[in-house]
């Protein structure tokens, strides 16, 4: 009983011996380039959103200020709506 624990003791010795000798000689670190996508945006500047007319007016404006407002706004709008869509048919 003693020879085999004996025999035990020196395999296990001997196995760790020859598996720290094997992680001593690691192989050498070779660089790799890896590329890795990274966020830019595609509108160089936001167009600046206009100030309405309608926006500005008062609670009780009559209806021919609230009609006047809102045909030029319109105008406004276009122009804005026109300009976001030049932007963003960069990023499409």
């Amino acid at each position: 009983m003693k020879r085999k624990i004996v025999s035990l003791t020196k395999l296990a010795s001997s196995t760790s011996l020859v598996l720290l000798v094997g992680c001593a000689n690691a192989p050498p670190r070779a660089n790799q380039t890896v590329e890795v996508p990274v966020y830019v945006p595609c509108i160089a500047e936001r167009p600046q959103r206009p100030i309405y007319e309608f926006d500005k007016l008062p609670a009780d404006a009559s209806d021919g200020q609230k009609v006047i407002a809102l045909a030029r706004d319109w105008l406004r709008s276009r122009t804005y709506e026109f300009k976001l869509e030049v932007a963003l048919q960069g990023c499409v």
